[in-house]
């Protein structure tokens, strides 16, 4: 069933439908040495300390339309911050012409939309391989909205506000409401992929592929950067200053790691490149 802002349904009471977005972007870095490692994580975490996921949030409750009720945030020790905001419905109930399109959402906008009984949270790990030198940043963003309006509309804004490599991202409507006729509703807008809430300029830059199922109202899409530049994967130097082998044995163990984020599965066991010398041991 499509519906469009002109042809609203009559719901009976409140709209109960819950509808859940979680992003999860990473970001990946080679630190060869412990002083990089350091280095690379207090520079995340000054970039993506407390106070300004509370205002990246913030953007996103503007967005959705919604009050902010109260803010919870915390930096942690040694890394990593946390932040979640509970929302109330917004000061206006009409609902904007594009509240039910499968479009992307503003870098942030005006938005009043109606909502309640809803939350932002951010939570990030700083996280580094013991052995290969890698070190990556993960932040995992969930907006749970009641109301008319998607929370997807949120996610071109968030995908500006961060700088990723690889995206996951889930959207679930869970629950259901009522017509006016009291036939239960399990979903109240029509959507067919993630990707249709993602700019184009955003879709180009990313491989996205999608897992979604349709009769559950579950949506799924994994995201990861098309294009591969050594030189922003390196931190306080450039790939000039590094051998041909070097470029090679890095870009390897980087691409490794970005593979493995995005199919969820240990492609390679232990320190990868343990088994390439002890292949060429045996050679010899």
């Amino acid at each position: 069933m499509k519906i469009t802002s002109e042809q609203h349904i009559e719901l009976h009471g409140f709209n109960n439908l819950t509808k859940s977005l979680s992003f999860n972007m990473y970001d990946i870095c080679y630190t060869k040495t412990k002083e990089e490692r350091e280095a690379y994580l207090d520079y995340i975490d000054e970039q993506y300390n407390a106070d300004r996921l509370t205002k990246i949030l913030t953007h996103v409750s503007d967005i959705i339309g919604a009050h902010v009720l109260n803010v919870a945030k915390q930096d942690y020790v040694p890394q990593g911050a946390s932040v979640t905001i509970l929302v109330s419905e917004g000061p206006v109930v009409e609902v904007p012409d594009e509240a039910y399109d499968e479009s992307p959402g503003p870098l942030p906008d005006n938005v009043v939309l109606q909502l309640d009984k809803s939350h932002i949270t951010v939570h990030t790990y700083p996280e580094f391989h013991p052995d290969e030198g890698i070190s990556t940043f993960r932040a995992d963003i969930d907006v749970s909205t009641c109301g008319e309006i998607s929370p997807l509309k949120a996610l071109n804004y968030l995908i500006h506000s961060f700088e990723t490599d690889v995206m996951t991202i889930d959207y679930r409507v869970r629950g259901f409401t009522r017509d006016k006729d009291g036939n239960k509703l399990f979903i109240d807008h029509d959507i067919s992929s993630i990707q249709n809430y993602i700019p184009d300029s955003i879709k180009n830059q990313f491989d996205m592929v999608d897992v979604n199922v349709y009769q559950e109202n579950i949506f799924h899409t994994k995201c990861k950067l098309r294009e591969f530049d050594l030189d922003n994967y390196l931190f306080g130097y450039t790939k000039e200053s590094l051998s041909p082998e070097e470029r090679e044995e890095i870009t390897e163990r980087i691409q490794a790691e970005m593979e493995e984020i995005v199919s969820g599965v240990t492609l390679h066991s232990g320190t990868i490149f343990e088994d390439e010398e002890a292949d060429e041991s045996l050679e010899k």
